[in-house]
Protein backbone atom coordinates (compact mmCIF):
# COMPACT_ATOMS: atom_id res chain seq x y z
CA UNK A 1 0.00 0.00 0.00
CA UNK A 2 1.58 3.18 -1.01
CA UNK A 3 2.28 5.38 2.06
CA UNK A 4 0.39 9.68 2.12
CA UNK A 5 2.04 12.03 -0.27
CA UNK A 6 2.42 15.23 1.17
CA UNK A 7 1.84 18.33 -0.87
CA UNK A 8 2.52 21.99 -0.10
CA UNK A 9 1.05 25.21 -0.76
CA UNK A 10 3.89 27.47 -0.64
CA UNK A 11 3.70 31.76 -1.43
CA UNK A 12 5.99 33.96 0.73
CA UNK A 13 3.45 36.76 0.62
CA UNK A 14 -0.06 37.27 2.03
CA UNK A 15 -3.12 36.95 -0.45
CA UNK A 16 -1.45 34.46 -2.68
CA UNK A 17 -4.32 32.01 -2.77
CA UNK A 18 -2.77 29.28 -0.60
CA UNK A 19 -5.48 28.55 2.10
CA UNK A 20 -7.93 28.83 -0.92
CA UNK A 21 -6.04 26.04 -2.88
CA UNK A 22 -5.33 23.87 0.13
CA UNK A 23 -9.19 23.97 1.27
CA UNK A 24 -10.43 23.04 -2.30
CA UNK A 25 -7.70 20.40 -3.14
CA UNK A 26 -8.77 18.70 0.12
CA UNK A 27 -12.38 18.87 -0.21
CA UNK A 28 -12.08 17.31 -3.54
CA UNK A 29 -9.80 14.70 -2.70
CA UNK A 30 -11.80 13.55 -0.09
CA UNK A 31 -15.30 13.87 -2.20
CA UNK A 32 -13.46 11.25 -4.30
CA UNK A 33 -13.22 8.60 -1.52
CA UNK A 34 -9.45 9.51 -0.59
CA UNK A 35 -8.46 9.89 3.07
CA UNK A 36 -7.10 13.21 3.70
CA UNK A 37 -5.17 15.29 6.15
CA UNK A 38 -4.70 18.62 6.17
CA UNK A 39 -1.75 20.58 8.18
CA UNK A 40 -2.36 24.26 8.97
CA UNK A 41 0.96 25.51 9.24
CA UNK A 42 0.17 29.22 8.84
CA UNK A 43 -0.35 31.04 12.85
CA UNK A 44 -2.97 33.11 11.51
CA UNK A 45 -5.01 29.78 11.39
CA UNK A 46 -7.10 30.42 8.48
CA UNK A 47 -7.56 26.83 7.37
CA UNK A 48 -8.74 25.90 10.80
CA UNK A 49 -11.02 28.55 10.67
CA UNK A 50 -12.65 27.91 7.32
CA UNK A 51 -13.09 24.33 8.29
CA UNK A 52 -15.16 25.19 11.11
CA UNK A 53 -12.97 24.25 13.88
CA UNK A 54 -12.62 25.53 17.63
CA UNK A 55 -8.95 25.03 19.27
CA UNK A 56 -10.41 24.52 22.72
CA UNK A 57 -7.79 25.54 25.83
CA UNK A 58 -5.15 22.75 26.53
CA UNK A 59 -6.26 20.57 23.33
CA UNK A 60 -3.24 20.08 20.94
CA UNK A 61 -2.51 21.68 17.96
CA UNK A 62 0.38 21.50 15.24
CA UNK A 63 1.96 23.39 17.50
CA UNK A 64 2.68 20.19 20.37
CA UNK A 65 3.03 17.80 17.55
CA UNK A 66 6.20 19.82 16.51
CA UNK A 67 7.82 19.82 19.91
CA UNK A 68 6.68 16.19 20.51
CA UNK A 69 4.45 17.08 23.58
CA UNK A 70 2.25 14.89 22.38
CA UNK A 71 1.95 12.45 19.98
CA UNK A 72 0.99 13.31 16.27
CA UNK A 73 -2.29 11.12 16.42
CA UNK A 74 -3.28 13.36 18.98
CA UNK A 75 -3.15 16.71 17.00
CA UNK A 76 -5.39 14.95 14.80
CA UNK A 77 -9.09 15.95 14.48
CA UNK A 78 -11.83 14.88 12.12
CA UNK A 79 -13.26 17.52 10.59
CA UNK A 80 -17.30 17.92 9.22
CA UNK A 81 -17.04 16.58 5.96
CA UNK A 82 -16.06 12.75 5.48
CA UNK A 83 -12.59 11.51 4.68
CA UNK A 84 -11.08 14.82 5.54
CA UNK A 85 -8.94 15.40 9.22
CA UNK A 86 -7.47 18.48 10.20
CA UNK A 87 -4.23 19.35 12.57
CA UNK A 88 -5.04 22.65 13.82
CA UNK A 89 -3.11 26.10 14.39
CA UNK A 90 -3.38 29.03 16.27
CA UNK A 91 -1.74 32.04 17.30
CA UNK A 92 0.42 30.29 19.58
CA UNK A 93 2.59 28.38 16.95
CA UNK A 94 4.48 31.15 16.19
CA UNK A 95 6.62 30.08 19.25
CA UNK A 96 8.08 27.07 17.65
CA UNK A 97 10.50 29.04 15.55
CA UNK A 98 13.00 29.08 18.19
CA UNK A 99 12.61 25.41 19.05
CA UNK A 100 13.10 24.74 15.61
CA UNK A 101 16.26 26.90 14.68
CA UNK A 102 17.48 25.28 18.12
CA UNK A 103 17.03 21.50 16.83
CA UNK A 104 19.58 21.27 14.38
CA UNK A 105 17.25 19.32 12.22
CA UNK A 106 14.17 21.82 12.21
CA UNK A 107 13.88 21.48 8.30
CA UNK A 108 13.02 17.92 8.61
CA UNK A 109 10.65 18.16 11.88
CA UNK A 110 7.23 18.09 10.10
CA UNK A 111 8.10 15.14 8.09
CA UNK A 112 9.59 13.36 10.98
CA UNK A 113 6.40 13.90 13.22
CA UNK A 114 4.06 12.98 9.49
CA UNK A 115 5.81 9.79 8.94
CA UNK A 116 4.20 8.13 12.34
CA UNK A 117 0.72 8.60 10.72
CA UNK A 118 1.46 8.26 6.88
CA UNK A 119 0.08 4.88 7.22
CA UNK A 120 -3.41 6.16 8.05
CA UNK A 121 -3.46 8.82 5.54
CA UNK A 122 -3.57 9.05 1.21
CA UNK A 123 -2.90 12.64 0.89
CA UNK A 124 -1.56 15.73 3.11
CA UNK A 125 -2.13 18.68 2.06
CA UNK A 126 -0.16 21.30 4.17
CA UNK A 127 -0.93 25.07 4.09
CA UNK A 128 2.56 26.91 4.51
CA UNK A 129 2.92 30.38 6.36
CA UNK A 130 3.48 33.52 4.07
CA UNK A 131 6.75 34.25 5.52
CA UNK A 132 10.67 32.86 4.97
CA UNK A 133 10.30 31.21 8.93
CA UNK A 134 11.23 27.76 10.10
CA UNK A 135 7.82 26.62 10.13
CA UNK A 136 8.05 27.82 6.63
CA UNK A 137 11.32 25.53 5.74
CA UNK A 138 10.03 22.77 7.96
CA UNK A 139 6.88 22.43 5.40
CA UNK A 140 8.72 22.16 2.31
CA UNK A 141 11.00 19.70 3.79
CA UNK A 142 7.98 17.78 4.97
CA UNK A 143 6.64 17.89 0.99
CA UNK A 144 6.39 15.60 -1.44
CA UNK A 145 5.74 18.21 -3.73
CA UNK A 146 4.76 22.03 -4.08
CA UNK A 147 2.09 23.81 -5.78
CA UNK A 148 2.99 27.55 -5.78
CA UNK A 149 -0.27 30.03 -5.72
CA UNK A 150 0.45 33.81 -7.26
CA UNK A 151 -1.83 36.58 -7.18
CA UNK A 152 -1.93 38.15 -10.70
CA UNK A 153 -0.28 41.13 -9.43
CA UNK A 154 3.31 42.62 -9.44
CA UNK A 155 3.17 41.46 -5.99
CA UNK A 156 2.82 38.04 -6.70
CA UNK A 157 5.49 37.70 -9.33
CA UNK A 158 7.83 39.13 -6.13
CA UNK A 159 6.40 36.51 -4.09
CA UNK A 160 6.50 33.78 -7.09
CA UNK A 161 10.50 34.80 -7.21
CA UNK A 162 11.58 34.77 -3.19
CA UNK A 163 9.64 31.67 -3.04
CA UNK A 164 11.76 30.02 -5.93
CA UNK A 165 14.59 31.17 -4.61
CA UNK A 166 14.18 30.02 -1.37
CA UNK A 167 13.46 26.55 -2.89
CA UNK A 168 16.04 26.42 -4.65
CA UNK A 169 18.49 27.18 -1.47
CA UNK A 170 16.42 24.14 -0.24
CA UNK A 171 17.01 21.96 -3.18
CA UNK A 172 20.91 23.21 -3.52
CA UNK A 173 22.28 24.51 0.09
CA UNK A 174 20.62 22.03 2.81
CA UNK A 175 19.49 19.05 0.28
CA UNK A 176 15.91 19.67 2.86
CA UNK A 177 13.91 18.80 -0.39
CA UNK A 178 13.57 16.94 -3.70
CA UNK A 179 10.16 16.81 -4.48
CA UNK A 180 8.33 18.15 -7.39
CA UNK A 181 7.28 21.50 -8.37
CA UNK A 182 3.35 20.30 -9.32
CA UNK A 183 3.21 24.32 -10.48
CA UNK A 184 2.06 27.91 -10.40
CA UNK A 185 -1.41 28.47 -9.51
CA UNK A 186 -2.33 32.27 -10.87
CA UNK A 187 -4.80 33.96 -8.28
CA UNK A 188 -7.19 36.59 -8.54
CA UNK A 189 -7.27 36.59 -12.63
CA UNK A 190 -9.19 39.09 -13.14
CA UNK A 191 -11.75 39.04 -16.24
CA UNK A 192 -14.37 41.25 -17.77
CA UNK A 193 -16.77 39.86 -19.67
CA UNK A 194 -15.35 37.13 -21.89
CA UNK A 195 -11.76 38.73 -21.66
CA UNK A 196 -8.98 38.78 -19.34
CA UNK A 197 -7.72 42.05 -18.05
CA UNK A 198 -4.71 43.47 -20.10
CA UNK A 199 -2.98 43.41 -15.90
CA UNK A 200 -3.49 40.06 -15.56
CA UNK A 201 -2.56 38.66 -18.88
CA UNK A 202 0.53 40.76 -18.59
CA UNK A 203 1.27 39.26 -14.91
CA UNK A 204 0.50 35.68 -16.27
CA UNK A 205 3.07 35.63 -18.92
CA UNK A 206 5.51 36.83 -16.75
CA UNK A 207 4.97 34.23 -14.63
CA UNK A 208 5.50 31.77 -17.72
CA UNK A 209 8.79 33.04 -17.96
CA UNK A 210 9.58 32.90 -14.94
CA UNK A 211 8.90 29.33 -14.68
CA UNK A 212 10.59 28.73 -17.93
CA UNK A 213 14.19 30.64 -16.78
CA UNK A 214 13.87 28.72 -13.44
CA UNK A 215 12.80 25.18 -14.96
CA UNK A 216 12.98 25.50 -18.83
CA UNK A 217 9.20 24.45 -18.95
CA UNK A 218 6.39 26.22 -18.25
CA UNK A 219 4.84 25.91 -15.04
CA UNK A 220 2.08 27.55 -15.19
CA UNK A 221 -1.58 25.74 -14.36
CA UNK A 222 -5.04 26.92 -15.48
CA UNK A 223 -5.84 30.14 -13.43
CA UNK A 224 -8.28 30.52 -10.33
CA UNK A 225 -10.42 33.51 -11.08
CA UNK A 226 -11.52 36.40 -9.05
CA UNK A 227 -15.15 35.82 -7.77
CA UNK A 228 -16.82 35.98 -5.10
CA UNK A 229 -18.24 31.99 -5.32
CA UNK A 230 -14.72 31.13 -3.76
CA UNK A 231 -15.63 33.54 -0.60
CA UNK A 232 -19.41 32.05 -0.75
CA UNK A 233 -18.12 28.85 -0.60
CA UNK A 234 -15.84 28.60 1.92
CA UNK A 235 -18.25 30.75 3.97
CA UNK A 236 -21.40 27.92 3.53
CA UNK A 237 -18.83 24.76 3.97
CA UNK A 238 -19.89 23.64 0.32
CA UNK A 239 -18.08 22.95 -3.06
CA UNK A 240 -18.00 25.28 -6.14
CA UNK A 241 -20.07 22.21 -7.69
CA UNK A 242 -22.53 22.26 -4.84
CA UNK A 243 -23.25 25.46 -5.61
CA UNK A 244 -23.85 25.06 -8.89
CA UNK A 245 -20.39 26.69 -9.97
CA UNK A 246 -18.03 23.57 -11.61
CA UNK A 247 -16.67 25.63 -14.49
CA UNK A 248 -14.71 28.14 -11.79
CA UNK A 249 -13.42 24.21 -10.45
CA UNK A 250 -12.13 23.61 -13.17
CA UNK A 251 -8.53 24.89 -11.82
CA UNK A 252 -8.39 22.79 -8.57
CA UNK A 253 -9.75 19.54 -10.99
CA UNK A 254 -6.30 19.60 -12.95
CA UNK A 255 -4.70 20.57 -9.57
CA UNK A 256 -6.21 17.20 -8.15
CA UNK A 257 -4.90 15.20 -11.07
CA UNK A 258 -1.14 16.31 -10.92
CA UNK A 259 -1.33 15.58 -7.32
CA UNK A 260 -2.54 11.87 -7.65
CA UNK A 261 -0.17 11.04 -10.81
CA UNK A 262 2.34 11.36 -8.07
CA UNK A 263 1.77 8.21 -6.52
Amino acid sequence: MPLMQAVSSVSLAGGQGKTTVVLFVARLLAEQGRTVLVVDADPQSSLTTFLGHQVEPESPTLLEVLKKQVGTEDGIYKTRYNNLFLIPSDDALDTVQDYLAGSGTGAFTLKRRLATVAHLFDYCIIDAPPQRSQICLTVIGASDALVIPVETSVKGLQSLIRTLELIGELRDDQEAFDGDILGVVPFRDRWVGLRRTTESESNIESMQQITQEWFNQDLVLPSIRESEKFKQAINRGQTLHEMGQGELAYPIEVLVKKIEQLE
